[in-house]
């Protein structure tokens, strides 16, 4: 990264670095010289992030002014943990709409703390529209995965509306010739002394958008399928984040990983057994309600949203015959569960042992920017970014499990499809569905 920055400077830039330093002789000599002595030493970083300062409320450090650092920090953190597992389960309460909303802000958040990052690093140059496109391109893509979104799962409310239906019609359309004109104005922006840095940050703004924007899309597309399959994860990854911190905390002996000190593998088993017992008991709780089961569809004669079905055959109690050593172990011949118990432990097992990578993936992000947390938004926790970085790639694994193991033709958009069709082309359709029908003794024949 400092290579780079080295190699893009123009000569008047040269200059303002060497006054910068005080004229220093030696380097402005390996300025002048190119590259070749930036690349023999260490990488130190892209200097000029700031710090966030200690945002603690000054009522609990006033409470825990006695206790050591470490102690104090256990403290702030497990508070603000309750509060905000309070506050998840107030926006559960408040229905799958909500939870959409709040899905769609805390992307907004993330998306600002990455960016803001990049910002504060190159700020000096003063790059034109940078923090301008960047928020267009993502109104863009927000403006594509919203209304692929809407089509997909709410085609009657689609088809009934007129505006609607021609923004969905051309709904691709619009969104590259929105994508287009951000292109266009990027190009227009370009300054002959900043042209590296300018795509460096180009790309920078295009891979943030690719983690968070469209990791948070296939959390929503999560939870239409059902709240429980937005629910079980994130309490997962929740739990596990928990519960190795306790483990670590109190067990901690053995380093895990270097790029993140404090994380050891006594944290990181007991998380792990933590979060597959947990889930297996979320889960048997949330299966028995439709509101939890149910996927969110649109009532066209009530003209709301509704999470009211009758629950498929993964959410209803079966017996299932236990192996012969687990038989003489418990007495027990059967054992009577959903089989989205089954599932549940799928997901816990990817929350505890993959979703951590998430995890260290922005510590080295971190490390290489010299920051300790992407914001100070809560404190003890960091940023919003710092609380999910494991939860956007545990939304990617539960949609590629429901794409493989669960879902299968959606029904509604095979009908949104047929309407699209001509007349003749639907009676065509409707001939071969009654023969196939009639042949399978579904439909009598007519006399």
């Amino acid at each position: 990264m400092t290579e780079l920055r080295h190699r893009g400077t123009t000569e008047n830039d040269l200059q303002h670095q060497q006054s910068e330093d005080k004229g220093s002789e030696s380097e402005g000599k390996a300025e002048k010289d190119g590259a070749s002595d930036s690349e023999s030493k260490p990488d130190t970083g892209p200097p000029g992030v700031p710090v966030p300062a200690d945002d603690t409320p000054e009522v609990l450090n006033k409470a825990l002014s006695g206790l050591s650092s470490r102690w104090k920090n256990w403290w702030v953190r497990g508070i603000l943990t309750l509060a905000m597992i309070s506050f998840f389960f107030f926006i559960i309460y408040l229905g799958p709409m909500v939870l959409m909303l709040i899905v769609l802000c805390v992307q907004i958040k993330c998306f600002q703390e990455i960016i803001h990052i990049g910002y504060s690093v190159y700020h000096s140059y003063h790059l034109p529209w940078f923090r301008t496109l960047s928020w267009y391109f993502l109104l863009c893509v927000n403006y594509f995965f919203y209304g692929e979104t809407v089509t997909d799962y709410f085609s009657n409310l689609v088809q009934r509306e007129e505006p609607l239906r021609i923004l969905s019609k051309y709904h691709r359309l619009i969104s590259f010739a929105m994508y287009l004109t951000g292109f266009c104005m990027f190009v227009l922006s370009l300054v002959k002394k900043h042209y590296r840095l300018q795509f460096y940050m180009f790309g920078w703004t295009h891979v943030t958008l690719l983690i968070v924007v469209t990791q948070s899309h296939l959390i929503i597309h999560n939870l239409f399928e059902g709240m429980i399959w937005f629910i079980v994860p994130i309490s997962c990854v929740i739990c596990n984040d928990i519960m190795a911190y306790m483990f670590g905390f109190f067990f901690g002996r053995t380093p895990l990983i270097k790029l993140s000190p404090k994380k050891t593998w006594e944290g990181f088993i007991g998380g792990f057994f933590s979060t597959v017992v947990f889930g297996i008991l979320l889960s048997y709780v949330m299966a028995g309600y439709s509101f939890f089961v149910c996927p969110v569809e649109f009532n066209s004669d009530r003209n709301s949203f509704e999470v009211d079905c009758e629950p498929s055959d993964l959410f209803q109690l079966q017996d299932y015959a236990l192996p012969a050593a687990l038989e003489s172990l418990t007495g027990w011949p059967t054992l009577r569960l959903y089989p989205f118990q089954i599932h549940s432990i799928s997901l816990s097992a990817f929350a505890s042992l993959m979703g951590p990578f998430g995890g260290f993936f922005a510590s080295g992000f971190k490390r290489a920017f010299k920051i300790k947390d992407f914001a100070n938004t809560i404190p003890g926790h960091g940023g919003i970014m710092d609380r999910f970085d494991c939860q956007y790639l545990m939304a990617t694994f539960v949609n590629v499990y429901i794409a493989s193991f669960i879902r299968g033709p959606n029904p509604a958009k095979v009908v949104q499809q047929l309407l699209a069709l001509r007349l003749d082309q639907q009676l065509h359709i409707f001939n071969s569905l009654k023969t196939h029908l009639t042949e399978r003794g579904l439909l009598e024949e007519e006399a």
